[in-house]
């Protein structure tokens, strides 16, 4: 039986580590750094992106760096790294934009945290914000890591702290380290697989460009149903505004992919966009129009958006996202509650080799399943025969392009 997650507070630093680990994974945040969550390894793997000016390896500042509440332009902003929570739409127009980051309160104050155990073994921190003058907001980010899972939950909530009614959207940015760039440590072709994949549906067009850096970035069709963004040498950002609710990130490290709920009659920031993608590589000089933004390493941010919603005063607006981590490195189908599909790696497995490729499903936990293909045939191991969660089963050559995993 696997143990329950074992819950650590460390003050001996600058800043407080909360760590979350229940053996496959191992999530560290740093309440006082704007609620972020600094670190997540999966079987000994980082995926978050750490800024090494800034934070060394124990995730504390290096020395002579001093963190905390900072405001004014982009340039200003100490981009810690990690994954944080901030409100849409962001912009330096009026009241109803978000001017930030920086951002003194909800990007870089110190968040209140709490943590508690449940009897089923899980654990959950909660962090949440002090109020925001700006905005009018208080952020509250619940993560719970449960026993024997390749993923968590992170439970979201903007409340209205002020007097007066406030629309404001969730939008939770994941960064991501880009690695060595398209083309990998030799400069070559880029990795087979690695990139953005968002779950699209309807006649689209399924994206928007958003800001441009020094360009837009290119996104491709991988399946009908699926948009990707590949690894590249660009500055900006791309929004997808007939997102289906998943998304997930191939690199280095593995597979990241995140679940979320879309509400399709709502109105979404930025153009529609219920997800967002934004990259950067080093820049010789500040992007003067972005704030004087100096991107020094190549990052991907993974962004999940709430609907706009009219918040009353005392009232609130959520989101849930939910995370899966595996360690395949191939391109990716679709996501599930119970886990992701993707195409084996490597380059004997491209599409233009075989155009209908074998399917392999990544469990998120111990007896989950892909579901059936679409004629019924099993599509995966059935309960009880999947390797451990996080961890590919290879499918019996299931031809699934006409499957939706996402609609599951």
């Amino acid at each position: 039986m696997t143990g329950a997650v074992t819950v650590e507070r460390d003050s001996s630093g600058a800043h407080e580590l909360v760590v979350l680990d229940n053996g496959l994974l191992r999530v560290t945040a740093a309440p006082a750094l704007g609620g972020r969550i600094l670190s997540v390894r999966h079987l000994g793997r980082e995926h978050l992106y750490r800024n090494p000016r800034l934070l060394g390896e124990d995730l504390q500042p290096l020395p002579g760096v001093v963190l905390g509440p900072v405001g004014g332009p982009m340039s200003a902003w100490h981009n810690v790294g990690g994954d944080k929570t901030w409100p849409a739409p962001q912009g330096w127009d009026g009241p109803g934009q978000w001017a930030g980051p920086p951002d003194p309160v909800l990007d870089s104050g110190a968040y209140a945290a709490e943590t508690s155990t449940a009897p089923d073994g899980s654990a959950t921190l909660t962090m949440t914000s002090g109020d925001d003058p700006r905005s009018g907001l208080r952020l509250v980010r619940r993560l719970t890591l449960e026993p024997g899972a390749s993923g968590y939950r992170l439970d979201l909530e903007a409340v209205n702290a002020s007097g007066v009614p406030r629309e404001w959207a969730l939008w939770n940015v994941t960064q991501i380290d880009g690695g060595d760039g398209p083309g990998g440590a030799d400069g070559g072709t880029p990795a087979h697989g690695h990139g953005v994949y968002v779950g699209v549906r309807g006649e689209g067009p399924h994206t928007v460009p958003l800001v441009a850096g020094d360009a837009n970035p290119a996104t491709a069709a991988h399946t009908p149903s699926v948009v990707r963004v590949p690894a590249q040498d660009v500055v900006g950002k791309v929004g997808f505004p007939t997102a289906s609710g998943w998304l997930a990130h191939v690199g280095a490290a593995g597979t990241l992919t995140q679940r979320f709920a879309v509400d399709e009659g709502a109105a979404y920031p930025d153009e529609g966009s219920r997800v967002e993608v934004w990259l950067e590589y080093p820049v010789e000089r500040p992007l003067e129009h972005l704030g004087g933004l100096r991107p020094v390493d190549r990052v991907v941010e993974c962004e999940a958006l709430g609907p706009l919603t009219v918040i009353a005063p005392g009232g609130s607006t959520a989101l849930t996202v939910e995370f899966g981590f595996g360690t395949t490195t191939g391109p990716v189908l679709g996501v599930t509650p119970q886990g992701y599909w993707s195409q084996p790696s490597g380059p004997g497995s491209a599409q233009d080799a075989d155009p209908s490729p074998p399917a392999v499903f990544t469990a998120l936990r111990e007896g989950a399943h892909g579901g059936d293909g679409p004629a019924g045939e099993p599509a995966g191991p059935r309960p009880g025969t999947a390797p451990g969660p996080g961890a590919p089963a290879s499918a019996d050559r299931t031809r699934i392009h006409d499957h939706h995993p996402d609609q599951e």
